[in-house]
């Protein structure tokens, strides 16, 4: 599960970086309560559009009967390159009548067969029911900047919020020292501390059809070694 305290920053890309290089069948879940744009920044796989109205919302309504494992590939779409994604809410104000829905998805989405599931929740704290979500989680991994406001707020998340892992969203100029000085900060409290470059252009690229240019980013490049490392802490 990835998230974030402050401004969420840039939780969505890195989801969807991720999971378009994890190294394990994988499902990409847009689990946050604030609505999300996966529907309409990703092209499904026959090159047109992704349905909004399917997804989280669809799930939500079936599951007032029970959720078992089996109903969530009902609900979910294939982007180009075959990813499997549960688009989520696509505005807030959906999720004022799902308030139930977020411990019993997190059961089910934790007992998908076979696959692993990387689950967008955004930013935390707005909507205290996700900790429902959270408590089903194998790993909870908040998303930081290296700057002082943001590493403030993540040690303050820390405190109240039990992760596994820090992934810092660090500039290329001063990668290695980005992610050290977020390691020696928050110290023991996570089992490790990562980093994804800070790549708007390969995040641009990552909207489109994958290619070349994309394969080389920093942005893939970086997530390929980031997945394999949370693979690893499994």
């Amino acid at each position: 599960m990835l998230a974030a305290d402050k401004g969420a920053p840039g939780v969505t890309t890195a989801a969807t970086a991720m999971a378009a290089v994890w190294p394990r069948p994988v499902l990409l879940a847009e689990c946050d309560p604030a609505g999300g744009d996966l529907a309409y920044r990703l092209p499904a796989a026959d090159g047109g559009v992704l349905n909004p109205g399917k997804g989280l919302l669809t799930l939500g309504a079936t599951a007032r009967r029970g959720l078992e494992p089996a109903q969530i590939h009902q609900h979910t779409q294939k982007i180009i390159g075959g990813l499997d994604v549960l688009a989520g809410l696509t505005h807030g104000e959906q999720a004022a009548g799902l308030t139930w829905l977020w411990g019993p998805l997190g059961r089910s989405l934790a007992g998908i067969p076979n696959a692993d599931v990387i689950a967008d929740c955004g930013r935390l704290g707005a909507y205290p029911q996700l900790g429902d979500l959270l408590a089903e989680a194998e790993q909870v991994v908040l998303l930081t900047r290296a700057t002082l406001d943001h590493v403030a707020h993540l040690r303050e998340r820390l405190q109240i919020t039990k992760a596994h892992g820090v992934v810092v969203i660090a500039d290329p100029r001063a990668y290695r020292a980005s992610i050290e000085d977020v390691r020696r900060i928050v110290g023991p409290s996570v089992q490790f501390v990562h980093g994804l470059a800070y790549d708007p252009k390969g995040a641009e690229l990552l909207r489109g059809q994958w290619g070349g240019r994309l394969d080389r980013s920093l942005l893939i490049r970086t997530a390929r070694d980031l997945a394999a490392r949370l693979v690893s802490h499994r």
